[in-house]
């Protein structure tokens, strides 16, 4: 259950999901478009809602990967320690190499 009641809860939380959709079919659409730029031509694209560590170690068995690549989004050790880091677990968990991939530091 979700903390959110009374009357209003069910279209405020439909909104979201909504939402959640449209961005999910924005970063679907950007990832086809930059595969394309660089000639990467049999890609499958799939999305799936759930906690991001188990989904994708899951991915991960269901499509029998050889390699999965994550961000690091460079939390600080607190921050990384409260919620977990998804990259970290994956390195862990995940039943294939996995490759972690930084931002760019930005030069000042």
């Amino acid at each position: 259950a979700n903390g959110m009641t009374g009357p209003g809860a069910i279209e405020v939380i439909s909104y979201v999901q909504a939402d959640l959709k449209r961005i999910a079919a924005m970063v679907i659409e950007k990832a086809k478009k930059l595969c394309i730029s660089k000639s990467v031509n049999d890609v499958n694209t799939e999305v799936i809602e759930g906690d991001a560590r188990s989904v994708l170690c899951e991915a991960v068995d269901k499509h029998h990967a050889s390699i999965l690549v994550v961000g690091s989004h460079g939390h600080g050790a607190i921050k990384r320690a409260v919620l977990g880091s998804v990259s970290d677990y994956c390195a862990h968990h995940a039943h294939c190499s996995v490759l972690i991939v930084k931002r760019p530091k930005i030069k000042r």
